[in-house]
């Protein structure tokens, strides 16, 4: 898992406007982050809240799919969700571009 979260995050960080990166476990707690440990530890745990929701409604919906990925946008940043067996990653983008 360590060399593919490595590779994920170097990935994201040549990505223009971007924020920061929080790796976490199932449990909502960051593994790997580029921002503070606060805002890790509470946008993992608002994250992981959401990603039991969200895999929820599609099961609900369709049992055939799954949850892959998620980008929603806000006044303040765009966020993208995508989940792993063992983990997910958040990325927050400034949207003005």
């Amino acid at each position: 898992m360590s060399a593919e979260v490595e590779e994920m995050l170097k990935r994201f960080q040549n990505i223009k406007n971007i924020i920061g990166i929080v790796v976490a476990d199932y449990d909502g707690i960051p593994i790997k982050t580029t921002l503070e440990n606060v805002q890790s530890v509470h946008l993992a745990c608002h994250m992981h809240l959401l990603t039991e929701k969200a895999r929820q409604v599609i099961l609900d919906l369709d049992a055939t799919n799954e949850f892959v990925s998620m980008r929603m946008r806000t006044s303040y940043f765009e966020i993208m969700l995508m989940p792993s067996d063992n983990y997910f990653i958040v990325v927050l983008q400034n949207p003005s571009d």
